[in-house]
């Protein structure tokens, strides 16, 4: 049997390139993660730079006055959450006192014989990852200086992208690549934008239950839940593991308000997960749940917590461009759930 040669050397260049990409992506993360982030920000922000220009305003006072606005809203929303956060890192160890003795009088009470407890140092582990994640929302917010800079070249240039396709080239081609490029752009200002909605109703009503039961920072685990929405099942189940665990050790021996509070947090996730999301969002965007799960180890690896929250949003852009460009089409296909086209073979 012979080998194309020509085809096996593509395949481990392509390999190459994927090893290369990725070390670059690594290594230049403080600048790239900005990057990122200013890109999928102009999408949103877009119509707002388009609307203020339409009406004779110039586009630098408009960029200018989008992101101060902008550059308000993140400083406001991130210095509460990471206050927030850092007063349930100062309250973490008396939690962890409660739930040792709660294991114990488990374990004596069923006659475990085992402890669960036993050689895992949790009190170190979970302290260590609730400063990580203060961290990294400080962090985040360091690099918006970063991200605005991005962001304000890239709103300057977004009212003329239009003109610059029409003059480089011809009327037929121009009119396809405007097509296409339209396209993509508003696919991707939609989803962001619903699923920016979905994700912030989704802590608001996550907020409002846990408030009602009364369990404590249920501001800071509505905010856990609506970041974490953005990451499809994985961030529903890690938003609620949290909220559950801290009501039945705050209300022990009671164990009713824990029970409670896992039934309205799994009620809300999979409400608007499994009901209110795919009606609203259709099952355009699906994606399969390996290319979920890979998107999320690999952004998450490169990029840690904040690559992870915006790796579906990445990996949905992708999706986007490949199901707009003819020759990359079987990428997205590939990329889908395949729910839509089961239907489409059993309808025909």
């Amino acid at each position: 049997m012979e080998f194309d040669r020509g085809k096996v050397t593509f395949i481990f260049l392509g390999i190459l390139v994927l090893v290369a990409v990725g070390f670059v992506l690594k290594t230049a993360q403080s600048v790239i993660l900005p990057l990122i982030i200013a890109w999928l920000l102009s999408f949103l922000i877009g119509p707002a730079i388009n609307f203020m220009t339409a009406r004779k305003i110039p586009t630098t006072l408009a960029a200018f006055i989008i992101l101060v606005l902008l550059l308000g809203i993140f400083y406001l929303t991130f210095t509460f959450l990471y206050a927030r956060f850092s007063a349930f890192v100062a309250a973490y160890p008396k939690y962890h006192m409660r739930f040792t003795e709660l294991v114990a009088v488990v374990t004596g009470k069923w006659n475990l014989q085992f402890d669960p407890l036993a050689g895992i140092n949790w009190g170190q582990n979970i302290g260590r990852f609730l400063a990580s994640f203060s961290r990294s929302i400080f962090v985040f917010v360091s690099q918006l200086v970063l991200v605005s800079i991005f962001l304000f070249f890239m709103l300057l240039g977004k009212p003329y992208f239009r003109f610059k396709i029409l003059k480089s080239f011809s009327a037929e081609d121009a009119d396809q690549i405007a097509r296409i490029t339209f396209s993509i752009t508003a696919q991707i200002r939609r989803y962001l934008s619903l699923q920016f909605l979905i994700s912030f109703t989704t802590g608001v009503l996550v907020w409002l239950a846990l408030e009602i039961i009364g369990v404590d920072f249920a501001v800071t685990w509505g905010a856990l839940a609506f970041f974490l929405n953005f990451i499809p099942t994985v961030g529903s189940i890690m938003a609620s593991i949290p909220p559950i665990v801290v009501a039945l050790v705050q209300f022990y021996p009671s164990i009713w308000p824990g029970v409670i509070t896992l039934l309205s947090v799994v009620t809300i996730q999979m409400g608007m997960g499994n009901a209110l999301a795919p009606k609203v969002m259709g099952d355009q965007l699906n994606l399969s749940p390996v290319v979920v799960l890979l998107s999320l180890l690999f952004w998450g690896w490169l990029w840690g917590i904040v690559g992870a929250l915006i790796s579906i949003p990445i990996a949905a852009a992708i999706k986007i461009v490949c199901e707009n460009i003819e020759t990359l089409h079987p990428i997205s296909v590939m990329m889908g759930s395949g729910k839509t086209f089961r239907r489409e073979f059993k309808e025909g």
